[in-house]
């Protein structure tokens, strides 16, 4: 007879087996972390094949929920660089890596072969205390008190420490805006770079779109103006056109205005 814990393992234990594949062998850390969410979501899948639904929601609530969002938090904030170090800061690290992958391997080698897909004494610890969630109360919160306690605390230092390791520490004093505008300045006189701010795009009497250029005082279009994006997709019209166009368009006004004041005076 075939339960449904077994049927869950043998179709995520593959899933699992990838996605830890590809959170080793990832280039991107973020590849990584989405990689880490595979493994824990099928993990939870199978606590709840297991009948063990509190660790099924610690499972997907705290692992896949805060530590996965802590490490991408940490990957925000720190900050990843493509171009990873070969110099070894720790003497003999690697020939020390070695060992210790090859014995990690025979744990789990051992380990796996040792398992059993039938919990054992499942049905009498969830009755023994009124249900699996109670007697899991029961153990954290009465027995192991202490000891879940302490591993609060531990975490809490964990976090402090985190945040002081991120901290930078100011080692330039602070640009004040007297600053910050004779640097501005500056670069003018030096290299003619605009002072100012650039001007916005769509400034023209009858379109307003971000792919127009503005207008310079003297008449002529700001290429600053429009951003990058457009400019590298070619979809940046044409001033000239707009102008003529424009330009057209005022005369039309304009002799049309005067023929109306004309007909008033008549």
């Amino acid at each position: 007879m075939v339960t449904g814990g077994e049927v869950a393992f043998w179709l995520l234990a593959p899933v699992m087996v990838l996605a830890a594949l590809g959170l080793v062998l990832a280039r991107k850390p973020v590849h990584s972390a989405l990689c880490l969410a595979v493994v824990m979501i099928c993990l939870a899948v199978q606590y709840a094949a297991l009948e063990a639904p509190f660790l099924f929601a610690v499972q997907i609530i705290v692992y896949t929920g805060a530590i996965l969002m802590l490490f991408l938090f940490v990957l925000m904030l720190v900050g990843v660089d493509s171009s990873d170090s070969l110099i070894e800061t720790i003497k003999g690290q690697r020939a020390w890596a070695v060992v210790a992958g090859v014995a990690m391997a025979v744990l789990l080698i051992v380990a796996i072969g040792n398992a059993t897909t039938t919990p054992a004494g499942l049905a009498e610890a969830n009755t023994a205390n009124g249900g699996n969630v109670q007697g899991l109360a029961a153990l954290i919160f009465h027995r192991y008190v202490f000891a879940f306690e302490v591993t609060s605390a531990l975490l809490i230092t964990a976090a402090v420490g985190a945040m002081v390791l991120a901290f930078r520490e100011r080692l330039t004093e602070k640009k004040t805006q007297r600053t910050l505008i004779a640097e501005r300045m500056q670069r003018y006189a030096d290299h003619g770079e605009h002072p100012g701010p650039l001007p916005t795009p769509g400034v023209y009497a009858r379109h307003n779109g971000v792919d127009v250029p503005a207008l310079l005082p003297d008449g002529t279009p700001a290429p600053t103006s429009v951003g990058d994006t457009l400019r590298n997709r070619g979809t940046v019209q044409d001033a000239e056109e707009i102008a003529a166009s424009t330009s057209r368009t005022v005369r039309a006004i304009a002799s049309d205005e005067s023929g109306a004041d004309e007909e008033e005076n008549r």
